[in-house]
């Protein structure tokens, strides 16, 4: 897409997905965060109907609701109940998630600026930076939520409008998934905004996936940060290059 008169003259936003593994612990919930007025009431909506739906199923629903089992759902369990009685223990979100693609970006090493350009869809809180304090939750975006429905249908009017109120005048670069883009009106917001989408692939073209896809894009997402729009055009990584095309920018695996 065509840059946008002042959007090439401000740093790009940065749109990343969580990771399902994630720091445990924090400190108490207090100082908030850059949605809450918008997304507050959406927020307690969803933990609400989480708490109500949880409280209700057996444990095997409970464990198909939020994605694991044994140790990991005890630890999930005492994650909602603390939510709906508002002292869930929370940390920035560039510290909570810990997966490959946030590894790979080591967020740690980034200035608090940058940090604050990374936008995270989530199924407990529409959208976040990486700056804003989260839970140790578990909730995707795909699971259909009790009266609810599917959170990534519920989240998509709140979060698309948000995401165009706070990407007004820039570049956002989308690094989604399906499961998480699904969370946004991505037309409506490309009308609104340059929106710059990026796909990984294989040699072969087909979609990229697993460990090596997600280390690529986790330092992907550290050369926009680092460099701009231009830089994901540029990037190369241990055999995987980027390029443009009439889609956005198209990231390929190295050969076999």
């Amino acid at each position: 897409m065509t840059a946008r008169p002042g959007s090439e003259d401000r740093p790009p936003l940065l749109l990343l997905p969580p990771s399902e593994g994630k720091e445990p612990g924090g400190r108490p919930p207090g100082r908030a965060g850059s949605f809450d007025g918008e997304l507050g009431g959406a927020r307690a909506a969803v933990v609400a109907e989480l708490a109500r739906v949880v409280a209700g199923a057996a444990p095997d629903r409970q464990a198909a609701l939020l994605g694991v089992r044994g140790e990991l759902l005890d630890r999930a369990l005492a994650s909602v109940s603390d939510l709906a009685d508002g002292c869930a223990p929370v940390l920035p979100a560039w510290r909570r998630y810990t997966g490959v693609v946030w590894s790979a970006l080591d967020p740690a090493s980034l200035d608090v600026a940058d940090r604050r350009r990374i936008l995270v869809p989530s199924g407990l809180y529409g959208v976040t930076t990486a700056l804003d304090p989260v839970a140790d939750y578990r909730l995707k975006l795909s699971v259909a939520l009790g009266g609810l429905g599917r959170l990534s249908a519920f989240w998509r009017p709140a979060v698309t409008a948000a995401l165009v109120r706070r990407a007004r005048g820039r570049t956002v670069i989308d690094l989604l998934p399906a499961e998480h883009a699904a969370a946004i009106d991505v037309e409506a917001l490309g009308r609104a905004v340059p929106l710059v989408t990026v796909r990984f692939v294989s040699a072969s073209g087909d979609r990229a996936v697993g460990h090596e896809a997600k280390a690529a894009k986790g330092r992907l997402a550290r050369a926009v940060l680092e460099g701009g729009v231009e830089a994901a055009a540029r990037f190369r990584w241990e055999g995987w290059r980027a390029r443009r095309d009439a889609a956005g920018i198209v990231c390929t695996a190295p050969g076999r």
